[in-house]
């Protein structure tokens, strides 16, 4: 109305700093993501779920470029590939000035991770030649490892380890992510339409020689960025693979006077959104599994599938990790980082066990929207909360012990000194304070032998 004014709220700058702050706290973003997990797990659940379904499977998008998909495909191929971009600049980064500049120093946690999915892929399809139950085509789903939730409870239960023991955590989930990818494009695409490939690849290029320019337009670069996903969904191979070589097609190492490099200012911008809404987003269609419409949690947890991914998660990432760098560190010259030893190794090998976003979206790849499928992802968020539960309380009882030990060191250097400071005073006794009367020129033998006053009579 005219003469009123209409009070519109905005989000104060200092507000809306400490939003993204908040955003980029690994334990905010684990927790956000956990909640999108919980909402449709149990609206999946309840009587109401078949709204959840209708939800989930709501096409919209464009048909004429073949983009009429479903909001949980979007949500898989769509926004999940904005997280893989950010995924694409970490390891851009940890290449080029990071834990993997150096190979030597990144040996021991790539090696870890590859042990970290051999295991257990190796004992999930063992698990299905043994019950022939034809789910080998999930092998990976028990693979991957979920960083957002892994960082998140280091920071949480693994105060008081040593630097290094998250130092070894990173560069085996970056290490696990790229392989994650790898098994993706290679195993997980049907079918490759080149045409469309070579055409994503060089838009990516373009891409690529744009920021290289150092052109930070996001006029310029979120028109390409989708230019290049459409032609890779066209392609045939995962879309998501797309993010991730735009991710590393930036530039990683500072020049001409910049305060920082191009990746740290992209993951600074897109971090945020990705753990904000991407990721909370995809768990929301990904984790509403119906336990109820599959049988019951007895046929679930029954089947060979479910049985695989639990074991390769649970048992298979511990066994892997912790199992194969005690053989390592035993049998060859490569050792753990600074400070940190075997027992710290423990609880890091558990929370590996945590597969979810990867390992939701590779059960989403394997068997699609079927019983099987469903049976896979209820297997992936069990075993995952299993794995957080374990490798919680392993690193908080590792961390206890190691505060224990450096405060049992502290006090016995602390006695050692006031031991040895004592000791200096027996051996060298400080010169009693003289009474200013003792100045005077009085004669050694004038005091009587019991007083210690100044030899002469009041």
């Amino acid at each position: 109305m005219p003469g009123v004014q209409h009070h519109v709220p905005t989000l104060h700058p200092h507000d809306r700093r400490g939003l993204k702050a908040r955003l980029q706290d690994e334990r905010f973003a684990g927790a956000l993501l956990l909640v999108g997990a919980v909402v449709a797990l149990v609206w999946a659940n309840s009587p109401w779920r078949e709204s959840y379904h209708a939800l989930t499977g709501t096409v919209v998008g464009p048909a004429a470029l073949r983009l009429d998909l479903s909001l949980g495909t979007w949500a898989a191929d769509g926004l999940l590939a904005i997280f893989f971009f950010v995924v694409g600049l970490e390891l851009k980064t940890e290449f080029v000035t990071g834990s993997l500049r150096k190979f030597s120093h990144a040996l021991l946690p790539m090696l870890a991770a590859v042990l970290g999915m051999a295991v257990p892929a190796l004992i999930y399809a063992g698990v299905q030649a043994f019950t022939d139950s034809g789910g080998g085509r999930g092998w990976a789903i028990p693979t991957a490892t979920d960083i957002a939730f892994a960082l998140a409870l280091l920071g949480i239960f693994g105060r008081g380890l040593p630097p290094a023991v998250r130092v070894f955590l990173m560069t085996l989930a970056v290490v696990d992510d790229l392989l994650a990818i790898t098994v993706i494009a290679v195993f997980y695409t049907e079918e490759i339409h080149f045409l469309p490939l070579a055409g994503a690849l060089a838009v990516i290029a373009v891409f690529a020689a744009a920021v290289q320019r150092r052109v930070h337009a996001w006029w310029v670069l979120v028109p390409l960025a989708l230019v290049a996903w459409v032609l890779m969904h066209e392609s045939g191979v995962h879309a998501t693979v797309a993010g991730v070589l735009l991710g590393m097609s930036v530039p990683a190492r500072t020049r001409g006077g910049e305060h920082e490099s191009m990746t740290h200012a992209f993951v600074d911008r897109v971090q945020p959104w990705s753990a904000g809404l991407v990721l909370p987003v995809f768990a929301f269609f990904a984790a509403g599994v119906s336990v109820v419409d599959s049988g019951g949690l007895g046929d679930v947890l029954g089947d060979p599938i479910s049985i695989g991914v639990m074991a390769g998660l649970v048992l298979g990432k511990p066994l892997g990790i912790w199992g194969g760098v005690a053989l390592i560190v035993r049998t060859t010259r490569l050792k753990l980082g600074n400070g940190m030893d075997l027992p710290d190794l423990a609880g890091v090998s558990m929370l590996a066990g945590i597969g979810f976003t990867v390992s939701l979206l590779i059960a989403e790849l394997s068997f699609g929207s079927t019983a099987e499928g469903d049976h896979a992802k209820f297997a992936v968020i069990l075993a995952s909360v299993i794995s957080a539960a374990a490798g919680a309380v392993a690193l908080r009882l590792r961390a206890r012990t190691r505060i224990r030990g450096r405060a049992a060191e502290e006090s016995e250097h602390a006695e050692l000194h006031h031991g040895s400071a004592g000791s200096d005073r027996l051996e060298h006794p400080a010169r009693p304070a003289e009474h200013p009367e003792r100045r005077d020129g009085r004669r050694r033998g004038a005091s009587r032998p019991t007083t210690r006053g100044t030899g002469r009579r009041p």
